[in-house]
């Protein structure tokens, strides 16, 4: 059972380390463009930084990651790492425009300003470093649900609202009568049907990648976890196994408010092939737990 719990710990850890790592960074590279206020080579500082989708991806991917972090102190306490769907398609949607930030960055802005330019400063984190390790904690450590085909079209709709504003503010409004410059030049350097037609399927591709590299991680980690079952409890009886668990929790917190470990409880089951039901063996749970 004890190897169990740690692996379980492990990854809630893992998800809550990698979470917390990348908030710190993403808030790092705000405060310092809100705390520039003049840049020669770039316009968008102090409050102006929140026109741009750098910035916008990298706070919304930061605040979908600080969703998990709940959820893995809840998984320590109960020793029951789970995530909502809604959390990890979530992070899907802030990843994928990380991911695009750190592209654009990476294959057009860096060539034409510069990769000393782009990759310094604020940018450092919010261009390359903030995206990377988004991309790294949601394909490898926020592996608590696998997500469909369905669930990934959610993922381009940030980016979606975003260019629909960007569109507004840079080309029927216009910088001189109160709008945003083109910053990003996609209506001055390049044709604007070109970005406009392009985009959204490559926001959908990395959307793609991404969720293929998560469910791999999420197969990969099910496949660890039932194999891990499977050799502590295979035969054995779970009513026994449920007592030995509620004995080892009640020592450990001391009487404290009583957590059963239902999706613990039924994993057990299912790998022992006892004839056990899942509602009994919370009964015997408790039952033990509050023995004196």
């Amino acid at each position: 059972m004890h190897s169990v719990l740690r692996f379980n710990r492990k990854q809630c850890l893992a998800a809550m380390i990698s979470a917390i790592v990348v908030i710190v960074c993403v808030c790092i590279g705000v405060v310092m463009n809100l705390t520039t206020l003049y840049d020669e080579n770039f316009d968008q500082m102090g409050l102006k930084t929140f026109h741009m989708f750098t910035v916008n991806s990298n706070i919304l991917a930061a605040i979908a990651l600080s969703m998990v972090i709940p959820y893995t102190v809840d998984g320590l306490r109960k020793n029951n790492y789970h995530l909502p769907n809604w959390v990890v398609v979530l992070n899907l949607m802030g990843v994928t425009g990380a991911a695009l930030t750190f592209l654009i960055s990476l294959c057009l802005l860096a060539p034409v300003k510069g990769f000393v330019l782009i990759f310094t400063g604020s940018r450092f984190f919010l261009h390359g470093v903030c995206p990377i390790l988004a991309i790294v904690a949601f394909c490898f450590f926020i592996s608590d649900h696998k997500i469909s085909l369905k669930e990934s079209f959610w993922a381009p709709l940030p980016t979606l609202i975003y260019a629909i504003l960007y569109f507004v503010m840079v080309v029927l409004v216009g910088e001189e009568h109160g709008g945003w410059k083109d910053f990003y030049g996609f209506a001055t350097r390049l044709p604007i049907w070109l970005p406009s037609l392009l985009i959204m399927p490559l926001t959908f591709g990395i959307a793609t990648v991404l969720r293929l590299l998560h469910n791999g991680s999420y197969d990969r980690r099910k496949v660890k976890e039932a194999a891990m079952f499977e050799a502590e409890y295979a035969g054995k009886d779970v009513a026994e196994m449920v007592r030995a668990m509620a004995r080892d929790q009640r020592e450990a917190r001391h009487m404290a408010d009583i957590v059963v470990p239902s999706r613990i409880i039924s994993l057990m089951i299912k790998h022992s092939e006892d004839e056990a039901h899942l509602d009994e063996c919370c009964k015997i749970f408790v039952e033990e737990y509050l023995k004196k």
